[in-house]
Formats: C-alpha cells, structure tokens, sequence
C-alpha cells in the first residue's frame, strides 16, 4: 500500500477507535529512589517500549532504557534510515538484542506487544502521536513542550484520563533530588516573602543556515516529516537541530529551555497559569518571517508574584553568572539553581546543593509509574502548564502586545486573534482524533 492511502485508511480507522544531592538545608522530601519495583520484575513483568525519534534525545533515551533492568526496548521509528540504522545499533549493544526498525510511527502504535511509546520528535508532531497512543492503550514518555498549542494540550489531557494512561513529561528536573531540596526550601519561608522569580537562558547556538529550497535526502520520508504542518519545500533550515526555529515545526527557545526552566519557576513560586502575558523580542538573524525570536524578554503577572523570562541566543554573558537557570528573589534572599546545583545568596546562612542525577532518574520513575499505575514525577498536566507558559509568551510576542488571559478557561476573554493561537491547522488529511 502507498504511503498516502496507508495515511488515510489509517486516519479513518482510528477515528473508530473509541547518586543524591548534598543538601545543607537538609530537604530531600520526596526524593525519587533508584529502589525500583522494576529491578525485581520477572521476565513476564518486563515492559516492552518503542521510541518515535531516534537522532539526538530519543536516541539517549532509548539508550538509557535499553540499560535499565526490566525494560527491552523493542522498536525503533525515525523517518531518517541512516538515523535509524546507528541508533538501532547502539541499542542493540546496550541491551544484547536487535530493536525492530520501522519508519512509519502508526505500525509501531499497532504492535499489542508495546506497552509504552517515548515520543522524541519535532514539537509539531507531540500531540497527535500521545492521543493515538493513549486510544491504543499505551502508556507515554513525550519530550516537552509536550504540544505545539495550548489546545493541543487540552485534547491530550483528556485523552489520556479517558483511557487511564501514564503520561511522563521530560521535564526531567522534577526528578532531581537538588531541585527538588531547592523548591522545599523555597517553599519553606527561609528566603521570607519570594515574589519574583527569573528564569533564563542566554548562550551562542548554532547559526541558522539560508533558507534554500533543496533536494530531499536520501533514505529521508520527508512527507511524513512534516505530517501535521504545512507542506514546504526541504531546506537543511528547517530540518534536524533548525526546526525549533521554525514556527511550522518548532516553539522557539521558549519552548526549548524556556519549558524546562519555567517549570522550576512555576513550581517554585506554586503557580499555575498567569493572568497577563507581555513578551517584547527581535526575530533570529534571517529574512524569513517564519523564524523565533532571539532575543526575547516576558513577563507573566500573577495576582501574587511575577515570573519574568528572558533568552538571548547570541551572547555568552549569562545572568547570575550562569548561562542557564532559575533564580528566586526573597527579601531575606535569594535562591539560584541550575543542573550544577544551587546557592542561597544574601543570607545569614550558606546553603548550597550539589548536582543530582536527571535523566536516569526521570525515566525510571516512569517505569516505576507504569508498574504501580502512580501518577509520575511530571505528568501530562503539569507538562501541559509548563508548556502552556511557552506558549502564552510566544502569543504575546507574535501579536505584539499583552495579552489577558483567563487561566481557569485557559483562553483570552474577548481577543479573537489571540483566541486564534490556541490551535493550529493540520494538514489534510492529518487531524487531531475528538476525544
């Protein structure tokens, strides 16, 4: 069968388808423990995991979990063959045994012996394959942000209470046991009234090539590539590490770091979502409009404190004397954590915290919830907020205004155009299933 009719069949099928951290605080509450039910698991009990996009993270988690005890990493998917044919090597080093290869990501979903799917792809392809997973009873690991749009977000929530499925979010620093000694003490009045939070992340990346219409790749499915977005001709701009700069495809740094560490900010400050969105920004070097800015500053007003964000992907002087972090302003001091660990500074008291142990952590915990059916340590909806900051800062910058938005109904009273931003188009005949 083609590619385009498999895409429709398929499409009108499934719309049937009903090391710990030194803490001199002494906080740890809440650790996640390497003591995993799945050490023990006997070879019935053992889950068997596919992984939809191999080339850089999906590769390391695939990895990752090949080496974890009770875990086999059974499939493979990547549109790319030559991505697929070294990943699949390096998991069949670490695990003794050969993963099945394939390039479409429905053949994976229909295999019954999956239990669960970790989703690694471009942002624009996160929440159509999390809800075809969740309908075909899996459960899921999905990189952050963990959909392009805020509605997006909402059907994959729903999608996945409806069918009672795991969902962990790779905001792996909710399984760091210094971050989470960190938001304890935040938390716990030691820097007195903390009101402001800043997050950031200023750093050189890598400079965007021309935009210049190109031969497709050999061994490349690039249609499938671009899946749910708009058909455009191929350029080395918008593939691989570029696409994040592309609103097609990508969310730009917000949706890069700026989820991982407003994340921390949010959980820090014990927020949810803003009630005023203002984002002021240039766009990266570059003559098309389609790209994210690169320098890019945001403020989310809360009824209580204010958390502020601010990228500048061209420079290398970071903020607080880090290129990356967070940062918790007290009037009896001040909080700055990054992966390296954190420091209370203009406090009686030194505190600090070294570095704990993210990935391994956040993925066994996953596991650990597919055993237990315990909710993980980021789920869907914690994703989905997080996410939801990216954004709500991206709306605001694409409008070039601030935007009010109302959190309970997670849309904006009376703004139209805003209203516009919380979905995308899908490209015919991709559409994203009714839950």
């Amino acid at each position: 069968m083609k590619t385009d009719d498999f895409l429709k069949a398929e499409m009108n099928r499934r719309r049937f388808l009903g090391e710990g951290a030194r803490n001199a605080a002494g906080m740890a509450a809440g650790v996640v423990t390497f003591h995993s039910p799945l050490l023990a698991s006997a070879p019935s009990e053992r889950v068997r995991v596919g992984v939809i996009g191999v080339r850089s993270q999906g590769k390391r988690l695939a990895v990752d979990s090949a080496r974890l005890p009770g875990v086999d990493v059974v499939s493979l998917c990547d549109v790319d063959q030559s991505i697929l044919g070294k990943a699949a090597g390096e998991v069949s080093q670490a695990q003794k045994q050969p993963p099945r290869q394939v390039e479409d990501y429905r053949r994976l979903l229909d295999d019954p012996n999956i239990d669960a799917v970790i989703i690694a792809t471009p942002d624009h392809w996160h929440a159509l394959m999390t809800v075809e997973a969740c309908l075909a009873g899996k459960d899921v690991y999905v990189e952050k942000p963990v959909a392009q749009t805020i509605g997006e977000g909402q059907v994959m929530l729903a999608a996945a209470r409806k069918h009672a499925r795991i969902v962990q979010c790779g905001l792996q620093q909710r399984s760091g046991t210094h971050f989470q000694s960190a938001i304890e003490l935040v938390r716990s009045g030691q820097l007195g009234d903390v009101r402001l939070a800043k997050a950031w992340s200023v750093q050189q990346r890598q400079p965007i090539p021309a935009r210049r219409d190109q031969p497709v790749p050999e061994g490349v499915n690039y249609d499938l590539w671009q899946g749910t977005a708009a058909s455009r001709p191929f350029s080395e701009s918008r593939y691989h590490y570029h696409w994040r700069w592309s609103w097609e495809y990508g969310t730009g740094e917000l949706g890069n770091w700026g989820v991982h560490l407003l994340d921390i900010a949010r959980w820090g400050l014990d927020v949810e979502l803003p009630t005023r969105v203002a984002a002021t920004g240039t766009p990266s070097a570059g003559t098309d409009s389609d790209l994210t800015p690169d320098t890019l500053t945001v403020q989310y007003s809360y009824p209580q404190s204010t958390i502020v964000w601010e990228h500048r992907l061209w420079s290398r002087h970071g903020i607080e004397g880090r290129p990356t972090g967070v940062a918790f302003y007290g009037d009896q001091g001040t909080l700055v954590v990054d992966r390296s660990g954190w420091k209370v500074y203009d406090s009686r008291e030194t505190q600090t915290a070294d570095a704990s142990e993210l990935r391994i952590a956040h993925l066994t915990n996953f596991y650990d919830s597919i055993r237990t059916r315990q909710t993980p340590a980021c789920d869907l909806r914690t994703g989905h907020l997080s996410s939801a900051l990216a954004h709500l800062g991206n709306i605001s910058y694409r409008l070039g205004r601030e935007v009010t938005f109302d959190s309970a109904r997670e849309d904006f009273p009376n703004d139209a155009a805003a209203n516009r931003m919380l979905y995308r188009e899908y490209r015919s005949p991709w559409e994203l299933p009714a839950v």
